[in-house]
């Protein structure tokens, strides 16, 4: 006997079959003819399949009419059209063996719905939700998306350090990893640190990208990254995920392009790959998640500089609550008005005051402005930040200097330039905030299996 998974025995080609199904009940309705019917769900799609349960069964009255939400089973029958309007097939039961029970008294999963904040508390359990497992197969078709992009595009998949002894953003957020004891007398030294130097978790893979971009042409590293700022807002987290491609040979234009190729590849995939789910968030969650990722598709991304961002927005009669003034970082009001009113399209970004960026970003010949780019979306605003990457030594130390960093500290990144130097560029893009764009959820907290936030571990 074959073994399927509710998504495969959904299929009206599964009909006919004796198959066997494993998973969880959801519900359980008895019927007056002596017989009953289970919703079963095993995590595989959104969808429940129905199972009919005869009476006849030897365990029907000591086990099966003792079913309740949660109870892990194991069925084996024959799948049947439906004679019903609401599923196409339906399991004819044959036997049904129990695994684990979920007395109802206790599991906090009785309600159809839960708020997302309740479900946060029961982290463990929050999967077995409707919501919750359509974030995580949504999210787990955005990253067999990236990878398949990546590699038909020709990258090479490389795996950067977590643990590091720089600091690729220069925002000194991060976590410091040490095996010293803080309380130990005298105060040991950082020298006796197990590195022998003060390490920390990774902010970005990006440095260690350009590493090999600069020896084989095309990479991408993808893994956790994490920001040690106490935020707790929708947007934020202290640990998530990070796509980051970096290829040499690539000026802004050829990045801007990849950029935008990406991007309508992972929501390209989703549409095709998650229809059932992307159907879900646009009945429950947002009623705009299909029809935005259609229109981002349709739409070619516009492109236009930081300066003429700020001289549109100044001239939109927009009462914003942040002031628009050239120098100053755009918030998300401002990149919003951009995409959903003035263009009503997504917008890439470029060219911003170099105070406002990382040294790493390569100094336009104007002094003022650097070859960053950021791509906007409707409802989230950027979603996408990166560069040109500064290749010449002089300039790179120069902006390093401004910027109160130690050359020493970067000795083998400025050896890139020293040796071999080539136009390159890259940019990263937060797994979690294309989650929650893509599902439309409100909270980042929503889209990540575990959520780390300042004060919150839990599990």
């Amino acid at each position: 006997m074959e073994t399927l998974t509710v998504r495969e025995a959904r299929s009206p080609s599964a009909v006919g079959r004796e198959i066997r199904l494993q998973g969880w009940v959801r519900t359980r309705r008895d019927s007056k003819g002596g017989f009953s019917f289970l919703e079963l769900n095993d995590g595989s799609c959104l969808g429940n399949i129905q199972i009919v349960v005869p009476g006849e069964l030897p365990n029907y009255e000591s086990e099966i009419k003792r079913l309740t939400t949660g109870c892990s089973i194991v069925v084996e029958g024959v799948i049947q059209a439906s004679p019903g309007e609401k599923q196409a097939v339906e399991l004819l039961a044959r036997r049904i063996a129990v695994f684990g029970w979920a007395p109802p008294e206790s599991y906090p999963l009785q309600k159809k719905r839960h708020s997302y904040e309740f479900l946060r508390t029961i982290a463990h359990l929050r999967p077995r939700t409707n919501s919750f497992g359509a974030v995580m197969r949504v999210r787990n078709t955005v990253c067999r998306s990236i990878h398949e992009f990546f590699q038909e595009e020709g990258f090479l998949y490389v795996h950067t350090p977590i643990i590091t002894a720089s600091d690729c953003e220069g925002a000194g957020a991060m976590f410091r990893v040490t095996t010293l004891d803080p309380t130990a007398t005298p105060p040991p030294q950082p020298q006796d640190d197990f590195f022998g130097k003060p390490t920390y978790l990774t902010v970005s893979g990006q440095l260690e990208a350009e590493v090999f971009a600069c020896s084989l042409g095309k990479v991408y590293t993808f893994g956790p990254t994490f920001r040690a700022e106490n935020s707790n807002t929708t947007r934020h987290l202290a640990e998530f995920w990070m796509v980051e491609p970096e290829a040499a040979f690539f000026e802004l234009p050829d990045n801007m392009d990849l950029a935008e190729r990406f991007l309508k590849r992972i929501f390209r995939d989703v549409l095709e790959r998650s229809a059932e789910d992307m159907e879900f968030f646009a009945r429950w969650v947002e009623p705009s998640a299909v029809t935005t990722l259609q229109h981002v598709l349709q739409e070619e991304f516009v492109r236009l500089t930081y300066t003429e961002a700020v001289e549109i927005l100044r001239q939109s009669g927009q009462d914003f609550e942040f002031p628009v003034e050239w120098g100053r970082d755009l918030q998300a009001e401002h990149e919003r008005y951009l995409t959903e009113t003035h263009f009503r399209k997504p917008v890439i970004l470029s060219d911003y005051p170099r105070a406002i960026k990382p040294f790493y970003m390569r100094l336009n010949d104007d002094e003022r402005t650097v070859r960053a780019m950021d791509v906007l979306l409707p409802r989230v605003g950027e979603i996408i930040g990166g560069s040109q990457r500064e290749e010449r030594l002089d300039v790179l130390t120069r902006r390093m200097e401004e910027q109160g960093l130690r050359a020493e500290d970067y000795w083998w990144y400025l050896d890139l330039r020293r040796f071999g130097t080539v136009p390159h560029s890259g940019f990263g893009l937060g797994l979690e905030r294309a989650v929650q764009f893509i599902t439309g959820m409100g909270n980042i907290r929503d889209v990540i299996p575990f959520p780390r936030t300042p004060g919150s571990a839990e599990f």
